[in-house]
């Protein structure tokens, strides 16, 4: 028997991949290539790194897995206060504390959302660079802990639309069935204890066509609904906000900030609590995007905006 602890955020939940009563996800199908398995997915939409370890971690110990996943980050990098060392520091406790205790562990190499969102490089490049960040500690961990590593952010196979869901956050069944499939030739091809609980490959066709292009727009305009009010009040006014911050600090000079924000930058204030941005009313749409009149970068939050959760 193997048992499978499958930690982390939505991803590994299994979002885009739907079947009856819930999600499957890749870990179910990585499960499946086991032998004899038993998958206990512990993975909550959302999640951060300091979750993982200290709400996830204590539940996969108490499993005593063989094969442990530990895959997250990608919401840590759209908070504010945002601290690369203290994500690899968390999720680094987490993969020794699972190591520690036997399990074989698997880790991935995020892939960046802006390229797969495709939204424009002014917005894409502060987003980048974290998740570039974040990959630089995850690599650390990985070499220091043996870990088997996927490395999502430079497979082709990663940014390939067939692989995405409508919502371009989440793997489709399809992309679902790739990820289950890395981790497994990774296992089966290295020289890892992993190696020894193998069973058949996991079938990387889909078992279901994907959607059409009405079935997709029928979920937006039902399921997807609240999806879409959620990332017009979060994720962009957010990517918005990191990218005039940089450029008020002087982290990048962007080729060209969205229309009606190149004013802004007269009535910023840097002072030792960190930017505050205060918008005037030369920059009434970057006003309308933050629907704040301050943003305070090191509180985590934007006052009056929902938080980002993927």
């Amino acid at each position: 028997m193997t048992t499978f602890a499958a930690l982390g955020d939505s991803i590994t939940l299994g979002m885009g991949d739907p079947v009856p009563g819930g999600w499957r996800g890749w870990a179910a199908l990585l499960a499946d290539g086991l032998h004899e398995p038993t998958l206990h997915n512990l993975a909550t939409s959302g999640a951060l790194s300091d979750h993982v370890e200290s709400v996830q971690l204590p539940a996969a110990l108490a499993l005593r897995p063989d094969i442990a996943s530990v895959v997250i980050g990608v919401n840590d990098t759209l908070r504010g206060g945002f601290d690369p060392e203290r994500v690899g520091a968390s999720v680094a406790r987490t993969v020794e504390a699972l190591t520690a205790a036997g399990s074989v562990v698997l880790t991935m190499r995020l892939p960046d959302p802006g390229q797969m969102l495709r939204i424009p490089g002014g917005l894409a490049r502060p987003l980048a660079r974290r998740m570039a960040a974040v990959n630089v500690e995850l690599d650390a961990i990985a070499a220091r802990y043996q870990t088997v590593h996927f490395d999502a952010a430079s497979d082709p196979g990663t940014y390939d639309r067939r692989n995405w869901s409508v919502d371009r956050l989440h793997p489709n069944e399809r992309g679902h069935r790739m990820i289950a499939c890395r981790f497994w030739d990774a296992m089966a091809s290295g020289p890892c204890p992993g190696g020894r609980r193998l069973g058949t490959r996991p079938d990387p066709a889909p078992s279901s066509q994907p959607p059409t292009r009405r079935e997709e727009m029928a979920w937006m305009a039902t399921k997807g609904t609240a999806w879409m009010l959620r990332r017009s009040v979060d994720l962009v006014p957010y990517l918005l906000f990191m990218t005039v911050r940089e450029w008020l600090m002087g982290e990048t000079a962007p080729r060209a900030l969205p229309p009606g924000t190149e004013h802004a930058a007269e009535e910023a204030v840097v002072d030792h609590a960190g930017l505050h941005l205060r918008v005037g009313r030369r920059a009434p749409r970057l006003r309308r995007w933050l629907a704040v009149g301050r943003v305070v970068t090191d509180s985590g939050h934007i006052a009056g905006l929902l938080p980002v959760r993927l």
